[in-house]
């Protein structure tokens, strides 16, 4: 066995890229390359961490499968880090299989990992779910034991699961205190913050109230009529009704729930839904229409009865009805969308922001020279190697902001 592989190889495990280095520094063999280009991506230099692991993978011998296959599992975690989402996730999944084949369980349940994380930042949690229902985290290292339970708490996060996240969280510490490592016990003490940190608004004649995660599930457990404005959305005891691409009829929606249990004018109504100052008797007959359409698409949920002066929301059982808004003071959806993305404090690419949103990225770049004008997030570089992004907002959990596939239940 090689010493200095050895000795870096330690060092990387504990966090320690620099001690990794002076061992390998100077070394251009397949191995010292790999452990170079990992404690580069532990330094944060990514672009010179994928080039020293592409160099490693095409040094290392057809012979040298295992090797072969965590150089892939590196580059992932490289691509990962820089938010580079269109990296081949094929070539993980083959190397994962490799790793399984080889009985190399422990870089197997990492590759797990890489997948569920990229399946997490797509919108996709339960996809995510899957994944780390496949992995068996008891015999793993203390690291990684606390990489899987974080991973649980985001996937919960997702999902709106206070107690299941704060569950997740209390074991990801306690295996980052028992590895040792302190960037991965910052990442748990940030994702403690997050939890308890305000998760929506809920606006009602009560009043404005910002919001946990945890009030926000028992919100939701409620019985509570719930016009969602984080992702657009009508929910009301498990069952959901989605306007996410209707948007004048949430705009109506919500303006009549906010007003509940009195109306509100159809002159208001015209004016918002519809963001115009001259009104005539064809807005009149257009509302009508989109009331029309508004009182089919909630039928499961409320009902839209007309009055002398406009329209009054009538929740059908629901003892109260409640507007769930967003923690931050974006008045635009897509731009909402990518802060929170941005808030992680990585620099992304309008391209990766697209694939990760479900959005064109047109839109993407609309939102961002939004945010920009607005002083909320800044360009770096130029062209293709553009990224952008901003400090990360304190005071407010991004859970709700960001995308989820959302079932017909």
């Amino acid at each position: 066995m090689d010493i200095l592989i050895l000795n870096a190889s330690r060092a990387l495990a504990a966090g320690d890229p620099i001690s990794a280095l002076n061992h390998v520094a100077l070394r251009d063999d397949a191995p010292a390359l790999a452990l170079r280009g990992i404690a580069m991506a532990q330094l944060g230099d990514f672009a010179r961490a994928k080039a020293l692991l592409r160099r490693a993978t095409k040094a290392f011998g057809a012979q040298d499968v295992i090797a072969r296959a965590r150089c892939v599992v590196a580059e992932a975690e490289v691509a990962l880090a820089s938010r580079d989402l269109a990296w081949p996730d094929k070539s993980l999944a083959a190397a994962r299989a490799t790793l399984l084949a080889q009985g190399d369980t422990i870089n197997a349940a990492h590759a797990a990992q890489l997948q569920a994380r990229r399946q997490l930042l797509v919108g996709r949690p339960d996809d995510a779910g899957q994944i780390l229902d496949g992995v068996d985290a008891t015999g793993l290292p203390a690291a990684s034991r606390a990489i899987h339970e974080l991973i649980r708490a985001g996937i919960a996060l997702r999902r709106v699961q206070a107690s299941a996240a704060s569950a997740a969280l209390a074991r990801a510490a306690g295996a980052a205190r028992q590895a040792g490592i302190p960037a991965l016990l910052a990442e748990v003490d940030q994702t403690f913050r997050a939890l308890h940190a305000p998760a929506g608004r809920r606006v009602s004649q009560d009043g404005v109230h910002d919001m946990p995660l945890g009030e926000v599930e028992a919100l939701m457990a409620s019985a509570a009529l719930i016009i969602d404005a984080c992702r657009n959305v009508l929910r009301r005891e498990g069952r959901m009704v989605s306007l996410a691409s209707r948007p004048v009829l949430f705009a109506l929606a919500r303006m009549l729930a906010e007003a509940w249990p009195h109306d509100v004018s159809r002159e208001l109504l015209i004016a918002q839904a519809f963001r115009t100052g001259f009104q005539d008797e064809s807005h009149r007959v257009r509302l009508r229409v989109e009331i029309g359409r508004l009182r089919a698409a909630m039928r499961p949920l409320a009902g839209v009865h007309a009055t002398k002066h406009g329209f009054v929301l009538r929740p059908e059982g629901a003892p109260k009805v409640v507007v769930l808004a967003r923690p931050v003071d974006v008045a635009d959806r897509d731009q909402a969308a990518v802060l929170a993305c941005l808030a992680d404090g990585q620099a992304w690419s309008s391209s990766a922001l697209a694939l990760a949103l479900g959005a064109s990225q047109r839109t993407v770049q609309r939102a961002l020279d939004a945010l920009a004008a607005a002083g909320q997030a800044q360009p770096l570089g130029h062209g293709r190697a553009r990224r952008w992004m901003t400090p990360p907002v304190p005071g407010f959990t991004t859970s709700l902001l960001l995308p989820v596939l959302l079932s017909d239940q």
